[in-house]
Parts: C-alpha cells; sequence; structure tokens
C-alpha cells in the first residue's frame, strides 16, 4: 500500500511509521504535485491541495486523511462520486482552541491590552475598566469536541454556558442547549457568542445583521471557526456603529486578511490570523488518530475514527 504526506514531519515519526507498518510504502513529500500521487491509495493531507486535477491523476485512491478539522477546500462532489473515504482529526484542536478562546475572553474583561499598551507608555495610570467572567453567560454555536472543551473551562469560571446546533441535543459542559431556529430570540441573553462551527451549507452567512441587533451592546462575539458564517461588510458595520462591545475574530472570509482590511485598525476588534489551533503537539496528535485509522484500513475495518459525511461537510 503506497502512503503519501504531503506536509512535514519529522524523521524520528517516519521511521516510527516505517517500522509500524511494514506492509505499507510511506512517501514523503510535502507536496501532491508529484508522481507518487499517481498511485497513491492513501493520501495524508492538510486538505487544500485535494482539488479535480489531483483526483483525475489519483486513480488509485481510496482514503484522504485530513490533518485538519474542515474540509470544505476539497472537491467534495468529486470525492463523494468516487465513493473516497475522508477522515479528519476532529478533536486534536479542542485544548489549544478553547485555551485560545479563554485568552481572548480573559483578555476583553480583564484589560490585558491596555495594561501592554500603558508599559509601552510608562504611565502608571488606571484610566480603563476592567469586569470579571463570573456570573456572565456565553452561547456557544457549534459544541462539539471544541466548544465542549470551551464550556468546560467557562463553567469553572462560573459563566453560563448555552450551546447552540442543529439538533439541539443536549451536550456535555452546557447548561443549556438550543437549535439554530431559537438562536435570534436567545442571543439577547449572551454576554458573549462564540462560533466553533465548521463551514458547511448551513453555517454559511448563519449570523445575519438581525442577529447582532439582537445581540447586547456589551457583547463580545469570537469567530474561531470559519470566516464565512458571517457577512464581513456587515459586521465591521456592526463595529463602527459599535452595535457590539468587541469582536475577535481568527478566521476571515480571504485569508490572508488583507492589509487594506478595516478590521486590522478597528479598536473594537482583535485580529488572530488564523492562529488558535497552535500547538507543538498538532502533528503528534494528528499522527495518533492516522495510526490508529491506518491499522483499521489494513485490517478493512470499517470503525475507523472521525470520518467525515462528504455530502454534509464534515
Amino acid at each position: 500500500m503506497d502512503i503519501l504526506f504531503t506536509f512535514k514531519i519529522e524523521e524520528h515519526q517516519k521511521e516510527a511509521l516505517v517500522e509500524k507498518f511494514p506492509t505499507c510504502t510511506f512517501h514523503f513529500q510535502r507536496t501532491a504535485d508529484c508522481e507518487e500521487a499517481n498511485f497513491a491509495e492513501v493520501i495524508v493531507t492538510y486538505g487544500g491541495n485535494i482539488d479535480e486535477a489531483l483526483l483525475a491523476r489519483a486513480k488509485q485512491l481510496k482514503w484522504i486523511m485530513v490533518a485538519s478539522a474542515g474540509v470544505e477546500k476539497m472537491a467534495l462532489e468529486e470525492i463523494e462520486k468516487r465513493n473516497i473515504l475522508v477522515t479528519n482529526v476532529r478533536g486534536i484542536h479542542k485544548t489549544p482552541m478553547a485555551e485560545s478562546v479563554l485568552a481572548h475572553m480573559l483578555a476583553v474583561k480583564r484589560s490585558i491590552p491596555e495594561i501592554y499598551a500603558i508599559q509601552e507608555t510608562k504611565d502608571w495610570t488606571y484610566r480603563f475598566s476592567s469586569s470579571e467572567l463570573r456570573d456572565s453567560t456565553a452561547l456557544i454555536l457549534g459544541p462539539g469536541a471544541i466548544g465542549t472543551e470551551i464550556g468546560r473551562l467557562l463553567q469553572a469560571f462560573g459563566v453560563k454556558t448555552i450551546g447552540c446546533n442543529r439538533s439541539g441535543k443536549q451536550t456535555e459542559f452546557m447548561d443549556e442547549s438550543i437549535q439554530f431556529e431559537a438562536l435570534l430570540k436567545k442571543l439577547p441573553e449572551a454576554d458573549f457568542v462564540i462560533s466553533v462551527l465548521p463551514s458547511t451549507p448551513e453555517t454559511k452567512g448563519l449570523l445575519t445583521e438581525a442577529h447582532f441587533n439582537a445581540m447586547k451592546e456589551s457583547a463580545v462575539f469570537l469567530n474561531f471557526g470559519r470566516g464565512d458564517l458571517v457577512d464581513e461588510e456587515m459586521l465591521i458595520r456592526i463595529l463602527q456603529e459599535e452595535k457590539i462591545a468587541h469582536a475577535v475574530l481568527d478566521v476571515f472570509q480571504t485569508e490572508p486578511l488583507p492589509e487594506e482590511s478595516p478590521f486590522w485598525t478597528l479598536s473594537n476588534c482583535t485580529v488572530s490570523p488564523h492562529v488558535s489551533s497552535k500547538s507543538g503537539k498538532y502533528v503528534e496528535r494528528s499522527l495518533v488518530i492516522f495510526e490508529e485509522n491506518l491499522e483499521a484500513f489494513i485490517k478493512e475495518d470499517k470503525k475507523m475514527n472521525n470520518i467525515v459525511d462528504v455530502s454534509r461537510g464534515y
């Protein structure tokens, strides 16, 4: 079985894979634009290079292992047509992303950016206001692996958590759960609106101007899912008019975010360059899931982890 890796892993990780799976031939090319893609049965990728041109060459491809949670950049229609198995690394982002969300929330409430700025000016001043997370309410869009970890941390700080998903099914570390249809009525209760939703046909443009108008003027919106959740021109206008207090954005419709984007200079917006999941353990955790699934794949065991429903996009 030929397996193509299209991103960098460490030498000791390569050696461990070769030793553990002697019946497999591994190709560590760091690109999909290579001859090995033509005959590989498995491609391990971050996803963005799986387009129709590659799939046309990859005649033997049976399984795409995506070392990411999102799969929206891939040629999903062609993948579904060919019945190619897709798995991802859903769940490995929960620790760094939940910590990032919590860090930004604390930074806003505890005036951390202002404190850092004061040090630059050497000005011993108290001219800023701080408040607490305790007794606030967070509405979490997408209470899956990442969302529930955010909920766990927030509950430890005395924050009420409301989970919102398509089914309204109760999930762990949520004090309450609602469906998307109930979102508009629930938003006035939220001090924080946090999205970790993937990009799917159902979530694109999910948050409209009506949703932001329903939020408190003191509300903080945090988007750590995908940039197409909201129309950016509308969100810029909402922030300019101070309809909400602040936005923390880790994802955008166009990445890298263009220099001319108003988001960079809005005083009530924090721009994070899609780094909330960064961690020294990212590849290590991805390989744990890959190895477990490769063992099952070799045995033709259909009980693999994190199988993606390509028709739904997650």
